[in-house]
C-alpha cells in the first residue's frame, strides 16, 4: 500500500471500532478492486439486490462485475408507469441485499444522508436483509455537523447537476435551503446505530468516490 492508503487504513481501523459499538460491520479496502471482492464474497448466493442512486457503486466497478454475476437485479429504472414503479419498489425493500453509499460518515461512525424521495433512505433504516455501504475516505468527516455541511455544500450541488435540477446549489454550488419541488433534500437522517446487529455493512475504500 501508499503512504496515503496506510494513514487511511489506520482511521479506517478507528472508525470500524466505532462502527461495531453501533451494531454494525466495518471493513476497510485499500483499492475499489477490492471493495467489489468483498462485496462478492459476503452477498448471499443467488440474492436479490437493489440499489439506491449513487455514484460510489458504478465508480468502483460493482454494478458491472453483479451484471456478470448469478443474481436478481432489482433495477427501478426499468419501470415505466407509476405502478411498476411501486412494485419494483416493493421488491426493493423485501431484498436480500441493498447497495448504496452515504452522503458522510463521521469520525465517531455515524452515516449521515440527506435524500429527496428517500427511497434510499427508507431502505437503509428497515426492509432488506442486508444493507452494504460503500464508502470513499473523502467523505469522512469530524461530526455531525461537518456532515450536514459536507453535504449540502459538496455533494448536493454535483448531484443536481447530475440530475439536471434546477435548485439554488445547483446555480451557485452553496446550498439555498430551498423548497421547490426539485429539492432533493427533503430528509435528513443520521444513523447512529442499527437496530439489526451486523445488516448494515460499511465499506470503507482508500479512493476518491461519488460526491
Amino acid at each position: 500500500m501508499t503512504i496515503r492508503q496506510t494513514g487511511f487504513e489506520k482511521t479506517a481501523k478507528t472508525i470500524i471500532k466505532e462502527l461495531e459499538k453501533r451494531n454494525m460491520d466495518g471493513y476497510f479496502c485499500e483499492s475499489s478492486e477490492k471493495a467489489v471482492e468483498l462485496v462478492l464474497a459476503l452477498l448471499p448466493k443467488n440474492a436479490s439486490i437493489g440499489w439506491g442512486g449513487s455514484e460510489t457503486i458504478k465508480e468502483c466497478g460493482l454494478m458491472d462485475a453483479l451484471a456478470k454475476g448469478d443474481y436478481e437485479l432489482i433495477d427501478r429504472a426499468t419501470a415505466k408507469t407509476p405502478e411498476e414503479r411501486r412494485e419494483i419498489y416493493g421488491r426493493t425493500v423485501m431484498a436480500d441485499a441493498f447497495l448504496m453509499s452515504t452522503n458522510a460518515i463521521t469520525e465517531n461512525g455515524e452515516l449521515v444522508n440527506i435524500d429527496g424521495a428517500s427511497n434510499r433512505l427508507a431502505c437503509l433504516l428497515h426492509g432488506p436483509k442486508e444493507v452494504y455501504v460503500l464508502v470513499g475516505m473523502n467523505k469522512l468527516v469530524s461530526d455531525v455537523e461537518a456532515a450536514i455541511g459536507r453535504i449540502r455544500n459538496t455533494a448536493c450541488p454535483a448531484n443536481t447537476i447530475r440530475l439536471d435540477k434546477k435548485t439554488p446549489c445547483s446555480m451557485t454550488g452553496k446550498c439555498g435551503n430551498c423548497f421547490g419541488d426539485e429539492s432533493i433534500c427533503s430528509n435528513i437522517v443520521v444513523t447512529r446505530r442499527s437496530s439489526f446487529p451486523n445488516r448494515i455493512k460499511v465499506i470503507l475504500i482508500a479512493e476518491n468516490l461519488g460526491y
